[in-house]
């Protein structure tokens, strides 16, 4: 395996990873009431609690990729 493939490898997952991101945040964006309505049916959350949840989700989630894809993908480009 060479350092091209497994650096295209981290270039990739990072965008695909951000595009998961991308749509959860439309989702909660255009239907947040209807996610809300569907997760309420599990869980008793206030409208608060909902938003914290997604919110803070969303920016660990954020931060993986930014800790596993990107910082991965520069240094292979520094050492390539």
């Amino acid at each position: 395996m060479n350092i091209e493939l497994v650096r295209n490898f981290f270039l990739w997952s990072a965008l695909i990873n951000y595009g998961v991101l991308l749509c959860w945040f439309l989702v909660i964006r255009l239907a947040r009431d209807r996610v809300h309505r569907l997760h309420g049916r599990w869980f008793r959350l206030s409208g608060e609690q909902f938003d914290a949840i997604h919110y803070g989700a969303m920016a660990l989630y954020k931060l993986g990729i930014l800790l596993f894809n990107l910082v991965p993908y520069v240094a292979l480009l520094i050492v390539g």
